[in-house]
C-alpha cells in the first residue's frame, strides 16, 4: 500500500457526525442504538439523561447522543442541539394514542434554530408489531410532506429485528455528505 494510499484511507477514516437520537420515552432510541452497535437488546431500561456511543460506519465515526424521552427530560434537548450534523426521530409505530405527542415534538425540533437545515432521520419503529402504522400512514398524519427546509426520510424498522436500521443510517452518511459537499 502506497504512502498515498495510507493517507487518503487515514483521512477517510476521520470523518466524524454527531447525530442526535430523539423521540418519546418508549419509542425504541436506545434499543435501536444498541443494536447498530450490536448489543445485547434483551434488559433495556429508560434512559435518564444521555447516553454516547461512538460507531464506525462506512470510514465515519458516529458520534450519537441518545437522549431520553420523558416529558421531563424534553426540555432538557436544546442544550444538545448544537453542532448536530443530522437528527434521528425514532416513532412507536405501535402508539397511535401518542401520534399526535410525537408530532409536536418532532414540529418544535423542526423549528430550532440551531437545528435549522439539519437533516432528519425518522425511523418508524416497531414494525415487527401487527398493530405498526406503516410509514406512510405516520407521514400523512405527522404532514412530514410538509417539510421544506431540510432533507428528510421516513424509514420502516424494528430496534428488536434490526430490520431498516442500516439503511436509515446509510441515508444519513449519504445526506450529510452530500450536504457537506
Amino acid at each position: 500500500m502506497g504512502l498515498l494510499s495510507m493517507l487518503k484511507k487515514l483521512k477517510k477514516s476521520s470523518k466524524e457526525l454527531r447525530i442526535l437520537l430523539l423521540g418519546l420515552d418508549n419509542a425504541g432510541k436506545t434499543s435501536a442504538l444498541k443494536k447498530l452497535s450490536e448489543e445485547e437488546i434483551s434488559h433495556i431500561m429508560p434512559t435518564q439523561g444521555f447516553n454516547i456511543k461512538s460507531l464506525q460506519q462506512e470510514g465515519f465515526k458516529l458520534n450519537v447522543w441518545d437522549i431520553g424521552g420523558q416529558k421531563a427530560i424534553r426540555p432538557y434537548w436544546k442544550n444538545y442541539y448544537e453542532n448536530t450534523d443530522a437528527l434521528v426521530y425514532v416513532i412507536d409505530s405501535a402508539d397511535r394514542r401518542r401520534m399526535e405527542e410525537t408530532g409536536v415534538e418532532l414540529n418544535s425540533l423542526l423549528e430550532e434554530e440551531k437545528l435549522a437545515g439539519v437533516p432528519v432521520l425518522i425511523f418508524a419503529n416497531k414494525q415487527d408489531l401487527l398493530n405498526a402504522m406503516p410509514p406512510k400512514e405516520i407521514s400523512e398524519a405527522l404532514h412530514l410532506h410538509n417539510i421544506r427546509d431540510r432533507d428528510w426520510q421516513i424509514q420502516a424498522c424494528s430496534a428488536k429485528t434490526g430490520a431498516g436500521l442500516q439503511d436509515g443510517i446509510e441515508w444519513v452518511l449519504k445526506t450529510v455528505e452530500a450536504k457537506k459537499k
